[in-house]
């Protein structure tokens, strides 16, 4: 009798020997054990790709291994999303999704990869408010001032933007629209181009996203006259939104935030969901948001964000479309 049990206790044991490296492997290493790569469609040096960096140092913190920004910059971001698209679904490879991305799908006729479908969404990031601005000695004081002035002269005054297509042009084009003004838009190369242009008088209204233009208004180059935004903005806490200014429904905001491949683990989408909000919330990452024009996203849920996108893309195509600019 001690001779079976004996052989039986072998035998459990061995069985148990066995199935140990196979239950280690059906639960593979926890995540993140490497690296992960954070591809975004800017060039270095731009403010996406500074308030990228600031937020991957502290969310790399917060998982324990190092996030890796990567710069893929193209028109309307496309071989960054490309990139991200095509990569395994294993967690290690992230998109910093952004409104190029909502613009080029309702700017080219045909993308190599679908929005909506190759990617696992996982949180907004931030928000890069519009601001309208004009230059410190134009004689208008408000934003009722310039449109007054553009219905009393139709086609006369210039309202610039850098890149058509982009969430700038087309935000511009909605203020044409929504206004009912007759204004000639002027798209510039670059934003430098487009802010001397305004400091200048060449540009009578200048529609671009807050970050470059804070400074030349604190400064007093360029007078800011409203913010495309449902706030005020604490640094320019004298300068309205542009409902306050007399133009309800105005609200472009560009954005960004974080999806995967399509497929990614959910418990991996989850843990980055909280982990982001928690580092977007910290004291000194806002302040250093605020300080760049950058507005912290509010917490929201993996889905929540997909719907958001989704809405982003119905509003920019219908503006595409509206102003009746063609497809790439």
């Amino acid at each position: 009798m001690a001779e079976v049990t004996l052989s039986r206790r072998l035998l459990l044991a061995s069985a148990g020997a066995l199935a140990a490296p196979r239950l280690a492997r059906a639960q593979g290493p926890s995540w993140p054990s490497r690296p992960i790569r954070w591809i975004i469609g800017f060039a270095p040096g731009g403010v996406g790709d500074l308030s990228s960096r600031l937020v991957a140092q502290r969310l790399g913190t917060a998982l324990g291994q190092t996030v890796v920004i990567e710069n893929r910059p193209s028109a309307g971001g496309i071989v960054a999303a490309e990139t991200v698209a095509r990569a395994p679904a294993d967690g290690y490879t992230m998109l910093l999704l952004t409104t190029s991305d909502s613009t080029a799908a309702a700017m080219y006729r045909r993308l190599p990869y679908d929005m909506m479908k190759d990617f696992e969404f996982v949180s907004p990031m931030s928000f890069f408010d519009l601001v309208l601005a004009t230059g410190a000695n134009a004689p208008y004081r408000t934003l009722g001032d310039v449109i007054a002035d553009a219905r009393a002269r139709p086609g006369a005054l210039n309202l610039g933007s850098i890149s058509v297509g982009n969430g700038q042009h087309l935000g511009a084009e909605f203020f044409r629209s929504l206004t009912r003004t007759d204004m000639t838009i002027v798209t510039y190369r670059s934003t430098p181009d487009l802010l001397n242009a305004t400091a200048s008088g060449d540009v009578q209204l200048a529609a671009e996203v807050m970050a470059p233009v804070l400074p030349q208004i604190q400064g007093g180059r360029l007078r800011g006259l409203a913010l495309a935004s449902p706030a005020r903005f604490p640094g320019l806490p004298d300068v309205p939104t542009a409902e306050e200014a007399g133009v309800p429904g105005y609200i472009v905001r560009s954005w960004n935030g974080i999806v995967l491949p399509a497929g990614a683990p959910r418990p991996i989408v989850e843990r980055l969901n909280a982990e982001l909000a928690k580092v977007v919330a910290l004291p000194e990452i806002r302040d250093k948001l605020l300080e760049l024009g950058v507005a912290p996203a509010q917490p929201t849920t993996p889905a929540g964000f997909r719907d958001f996108v989704a809405q982003e893309n119905a509003f920019w195509s219908r503006i595409a479309t509206e102003a009746n600019i063609p497809k790439l």
